[in-house]
């Protein structure tokens, strides 16, 4: 039987790098890419099969796919879309040339790959289509205006792909981390001191008091926080499972946001989430 094969993007670290480990070990072929050339080569040094795509340039995501695809004879059965970044910032205070670069890597370049890879499935007859969201994408919380507002279109623009495709053997799916350990939050501090002028903020005391802390002092582990490996187990059902879910929520909070947003009116879910 043929080794079947599977595209993670994002892979440097994090969810991207615990999924091409936990696969690999599961007798999956694993096109581990990143967006960063030392990144790649790292991992090709772990015998990772390590593609260059970075969902900000559309000529990488074509030549990492057709490398993806040589190496398979024209195959791929799954595809997780996974790499993201944040700009921590108020929405005021947030540039629209900060939002469109966020939504490049976040979300266009998503679906930039994500059509690339249909057609292929479409031809072979299967395939996997696994999105990574988060607990942001159902419920917002403050100063994640711009990953907050990527995170909700992705999660529109999956359902609607996975209406479509109902008539197809393409299968489109939604992972839902909450807090998860990752970089994500040291990663988000070039973009913040890039695009956020705090201290010319109306918000300059809060930015001191609160979110300067959080991005910069290391706190430990959120509650509830837990390891890349959690969304692994859901990512392996996900794609192997012969009738796998539409969504799969990982951690506590997001089940319970989930919950909370079905039940409570906007104010009263409003109220809960102005104190997280």
């Amino acid at each position: 039987m043929a080794q079947k094969s599977i595209l993670i993007t994002g892979c440097s670290s994090g969810i991207g790098y615990a999924s091409a480990i936990g696969l690999r070990d599961a007798g999956w072929r694993v096109f581990a890419s990143c967006r960063k050339p030392e990144d790649c080569v790292r991992l090709q040094s772990e015998g990772f099969d390590s593609p260059l795509i970075d969902y900000a340039d559309p000529a990488s995501i074509k030549a990492g796919l057709a490398e993806v695809l040589e190496a398979t004879s024209g195959t791929l059965d799954a595809l997780f879309n996974n790499g993201a970044y944040g700009i921590p910032g108020a929405v005021e205070d947030l540039p629209t040339e900060a939002l469109r670069a966020n939504f490049e890597a976040n979300f266009f370049g998503w679906h930039e790959l994500t059509r690339a890879v249909i057609p292929v499935m479409r031809a072979q007859g299967y395939g996997r289509i696994v999105q990574n969201s988060s607990v942001l994408g159902l419920v917002t919380l403050r100063w994640r205006g711009s990953y907050n507002s990527t995170k909700f279109a992705l999660e529109a623009l999956t359902d609607t792909l996975r209406l479509e495709m109902r008539d197809t053997p393409i299968h489109v799916i939604l992972i839902e981390p909450g807090p998860v350990t990752s970089k994500i939050r040291a990663n988000s501090i070039p973009h913040f001191e890039r695009w956020i002028n705090w201290e010319a903020s109306p918000r300059a005391e809060q930015y001191r008091r609160g979110l300067r802390k959080r991005l910069y002092e290391d706190n430990g582990p959120d509650t509830f926080e837990l390891p890349p490996e959690a969304v692994v187990k859901k990512l392996r059902h996900a794609i192997e499972s012969p009738r796998p879910r539409p969504r799969y929520f990982v951690t506590t909070p997001t089940y319970f946001m989930s919950f909370l947003r079905r039940i409570l009116p906007t104010r009263a879910l409003d109220w809960v989430l102005s104190r997280v």
